[in-house]
């Protein structure tokens, strides 16, 4: 994992409001069963707030990742138990989409923010 300090990111291409859209994936983030997102795009800053029913998350990191690179810890980031498990997810609502290893996401990390 390589962290890249904020002033190295590209522009965002999506608002923080899209992050986490999907009720599951709402659920499973107010459970604390969720503390990241992997996404095409780069949707958040760091230290950007995420709101999802009332409750709000920071976004402690922003950073590409290969799809290749995933760990099943990865993948329990995501609420899942495997990279198995979560590469079958998001292939079920991404249909035709392929899964290649050398393709790179944005990886967002998020934790309840303090209040």
């Amino acid at each position: 994992m390589t962290n890249q300090n904020e002033a190295n990111l590209p522009p965002k291409t999506c608002s923080i409001e899209r992050l986490v859209t999907l009720e599951y994936d709402v659920e499973k983030v107010l459970q604390g069963e969720k503390t990241a997102t992997r996404r095409n795009g780069r949707y958040a800053d760091i230290g950007e707030i995420m709101e999802l029913k009332g409750q709000s998350f920071v976004v402690d990191a922003v950073y590409n990742q290969a799809l290749g690179d995933l760990t099943d810890e990865h993948a329990k980031q995501e609420g899942f138990t495997s990279v198995e498990d979560y590469k079958e997810s998001i292939l079920s609502y991404h249909p035709g989409m392929p899964w290649l290893p050398t393709m790179t996401v944005w990886v967002h990390e998020f934790s309840p923010a303090k209040v």
